[in-house]
């Protein structure tokens, strides 16, 4: 334990060091914590022995998810869904039920021996993109605002939009409908795991803003413990409504949603100050998430894709990406190459990797071919999002200002 605590720990120290100068190359982080985990793992130097922890996996990444869920939506910038001309709205509320959809179609023709439900969870668990993954394009000044605000917003907030989809086809998938249908299945979902998650997640979210706000007016927060809060109320949420029977992840993404809108009043400052120890907090157990997707996944798996998978992969990747993002934002006023920007830059990770998590643990017979297929993704995600994410980037802001200049001109 000890061992694996100080391989942690190192590797946390050095890259914090030197992320500065990694994230200007066409290396990203989950690309470095990714190949440490396969170089500490049972593939590599075999310093890293996962297999009789497989419930602290499973708990880490359900945290992990849970903070990064509330983080997202809390730090969104909502005023983006209506000054970047609804390409966030168009994007999450259009292109991704079309990338759930065309994913299942696609899966239907190239993965005839799954169940259909199988094939629905897995369309669902490849749909949300991953903000880290897409974090060079976002943050790249020379790609236009509404493109770069657009996509932070989508990275955002479609893995938490994927969460109620994911546990009614998974549900649909295990057969709990029984006699009593699939649509009466549905409902009863949504009505417990759902509702209670969402009900927690707001009135734990509520309670807690107005303790904030309270305390503030008061000057009883102190800068010691002002970035506490948000991590504690982000992991009440997920406790709670677990603890109750809901949805850990729906009572935190839906509580990180009503806390940003009742934090709207604050400055950019006093936000950042709020937000920043639990953004941290969810980065730094995503690193560690990465790791043992590494060390645990990706070596044991590379050797093991089929070519079916591949395909798929490849596919999700482009066609199932691209093609619904495209249709999506006809009549938005955004260039073909803009488009096929957005498209491209869908990145798999980090909810795709919690999901399959949580599709294996539940006992799914299918699971196996399902969690080979995500792993693949992202594993090609990773590699190809990561080289193309600064060239393009900057080759496409350059473009878009030299047009602009010639318009004026």
């Amino acid at each position: 334990m000890y061992e694996t605590l100080a391989l942690l720990a190192v590797f946390v120290l050095v890259y914090s060091s030197v992320a500065g100068a990694v994230e200007r190359t066409w290396i990203s982080g989950p690309i470095v914590f990714t190949c440490f985990g396969l170089l500490i793992g049972p593939v590599g130097f075999d310093l890293l022995s996962l297999e009789a922890d497989r419930e602290l996996i499973k708990t880490m990444a359900e945290l992990t998810l849970a903070m990064v869920l509330f983080t997202d939506a809390a730090g969104a910038d909502m005023d983006v869904l209506r000054k970047t001309s609804g390409l966030p709205a168009r994007l999450l509320l259009i292109g991704l039920p079309l990338t759930i959809a065309l994913g299942f179609s696609v899966g239907v023709v190239l993965v005839d021996s799954l169940p259909v439900f199988a094939i629905a969870l897995l369309a669902t668990m490849l749909a949300p993109t991953d903000a880290a993954l897409g974090k060079a394009v976002v943050t790249n000044k020379v790609v236009p605002d509404e493109v770069r605000q657009g996509l932070n917003v989508e990275s955002g907030l479609n893995d938490g939009i994927c969460v109620p989809i994911l546990f009614v086809f998974l549900a649909l998938a295990l057969d709990k409908a029984g006699d009593a249908g699939p649509w009466t299945l549905a409902v009863k979902l949504v009505i417990e795991e759902i509702g209670i998650g969402l009900a927690v997640g707001l009135v734990l979210t509520f309670l807690a803003a107005r303790l904030l706000k309270f305390a503030r007016q008061r000057q009883w927060l102190t800068q010691t413990w002002i970035q506490i809060p948000v991590v504690a109320l982000a992991l009440s949420c997920f406790a709670v409504a677990q603890y109750l029977g809901g949805s850990g992840f729906i009572a935190a993404f839906s509580g990180g949603i009503l806390f940003g809108i009742l934090d709207a009043h604050l400055s950019s400052e006093e936000r950042e100050e709020f937000l920043l120890a639990s953004e941290g907090t969810g980065d730094t157990l995503a690193l560690i998430t990465w790791v043992i997707f590494g060390s645990a996944v990706v070596g044991q798996a590379v050797g093991n894709f089929s070519w079916m998978i591949l395909l798929y992969s490849v596919l999700s990747l482009t066609v199932i990406r691209m093609l619904p993002v495209f249709l999506s934002l006809a009549g938005s006023g955004i260039d073909t190459e803009g488009k096929l920007f957005i498209g491209w830059f869908g990145p798999r990770g980090l909810a795709s990797i919690v999901f399959a998590v949580i599709v294996i643990n539940s006992g799914l017979p299918d699971s196996g071919p399902l969690a080979m297929t995500v792993t693949c993704t992202i594993i090609l995600s990773i590699i190809a999002h990561g080289i193309t994410a600064n060239p393009w980037a900057s080759a496409y802001g350059k473009r878009r200002r030299l047009a602009r200049q010639h318009t004026t001109d």
